[in-house]
């Protein structure tokens, strides 16, 4: 297979095998997923990711089961390795007022650290060029063709998939509609995870609800926790720009969030952090390039099933991809047909997550809703369904 690569920016390489090169700009589970579906069809693909495998990432580590058969169908066997399937739901309000409910579907606990560790070794596999520490500064349409420049080299390629997450240099590059918003109510905040050792039910995943933020903690892999939360940059602006000063001022007022950290062995390597995180809405096609996962949008932590949304949206991406390279139909209604399977399945989820995100993580909002809600489980079962999709 000819390589992707080439040492000079003015000797570029043409699409190979007939039917054309696709380049992934980033490794997380989008672009993973995607670059295997896409190399067991037989494309020549190259995924860029400027970190290197394994690492952390900022995550609620926890996926629904709608994903489950997905993943599996990937070529990574779940089954063997004995994750948590996560089968209930506790939401605690900043005052320490709670509810529990049976989550519809369910799901399952799995570290970003392993999961996408193991899909870049199946995509490796599958024939996948993974170029990892490898940042893209700039992409560009012309002729038919995009021009993707890292540091060190550049590529041509017919098809460009964006799959760089939350916020990139992209982002800024492009000047998205969502990076030029000014601060609002969906467009500032910012995440912080820990991996911790703690006695909860393996089986619940709980949302604790503090002043402007919410936390949620459920169990992976190797019998540790995922802790991650997400709050305003106000926050942390008001507690000297300290993550510890912030948690126990903020977060340890909901006495759920107090025991946990009282308590918990925080494993080392951690805090991981990101910030400037935004729920405002993206386009899914820009510069001719197909947005996916965060990239394309992303739907509010507390909903809990952003890893589902970007698996899922690879798959439609793979379809719509596969059909253009083989000439069925044009770039235009590649990049038409996308958009409006990926709205049909995601756009009612974000609009619902928005809603929600506006309900939590404000302490009078947040306590009245708790205490309204928790004699009628089935209004909590309705959010539930509603940000959650079906086996695909």
């Amino acid at each position: 297979m000819e390589s992707l690569v080439t040492n000079e920016i003015s000797n570029l390489s043409s699409p190979v095998g007939g039917q054309g090169v696709v380049s992934i700009i980033g490794g997380g589970l989008a672009g993973l997923s995607l670059s295997i579906q896409l190399a067991k069809a037989g494309y020549n693909v190259g995924l860029f990711e400027k970190e290197k495998y394994p690492f952390h990432k900022v995550c609620g580590e926890y996926i629904s089961l709608e994903s489950w058969d997905f993943i599996k169908n990937l070529g990574l066997n779940l089954d063997e390795m004995n994750l948590p399937i996560i089968k209930k739901l506790l939401v605690s309000s900043p005052n320490g007022k709670y509810i529990e409910q049976a989550l519809p579907l369910g799901g399952f606990g799995i570290s970003r650290y392993t999961l996408d560790n193991e899909l870049s070794k199946i995509a490796r596999q599958a024939g996948v060029k993974i170029y990892e520490e490898t940042k893209v500064n700039d992409i560009v349409f012309k002729d038919g063709l995009f021009t993707i420049s890292t540091s060190g080299f550049a590529v041509k390629s017919k098809v460009v998939a964006g799959t760089f997450g939350k916020r990139s240099n992209i982002d800024i590059k492009w000047s998205r509609g969502f990076v030029q918003k000014k601060s609002n109510k969906l467009n500032n905040y910012i995440g912080i995870k820990y991996h911790v050792q703690t006695n909860l039910p393996a089986d619940t995943i709980a949302l604790h609800n503090f002043k402007d933020g919410y936390c949620g903690i459920s169990k992976i892999e190797d019998d540790k926790y995922c802790l991650c939360y997400l709050t305003t940059a106000e926050n942390l602006k008001a507690n000297n720009n300290s993550i510890g000063e912030m948690e126990k001022n903020i977060l340890q007022k909901n006495k759920f969030l107090k025991q946990i950290f009282s308590s918990a062995d925080f494993l080392p390597g951690f805090p991981v952090t990101i910030s400037q995180i935004s729920f405002d809405k993206k386009l899914q096609i820009e510069n001719n390039a197909l947005m996916i996962g965060d990239a394309a949008g992303m739907i509010t932590p507390l909903c809990g099933n952003g890893m589902s949304m970007a698996l899922h949206g690879s798959k439609i991406a793979f379809k719509c991809i596969d059909n253009f390279l083989q000439k069925k139909i044009s770039r235009e209604q590649m990049e038409n047909q996308y958009a409006k399977n990926w709205k049909a399945r995601f756009s009612g989820r974000l609009r619902m997550g928005r809603m929600i995100q506006r309900l939590f993580g404000k302490e009078f909002s947040t306590n009245i809703f708790i205490s309204v809600v928790k004699p009628f489980p089935f209004i909590i079962r309705r959010l539930i369904t509603s940000t959650h999709g079906k086996p695909f």
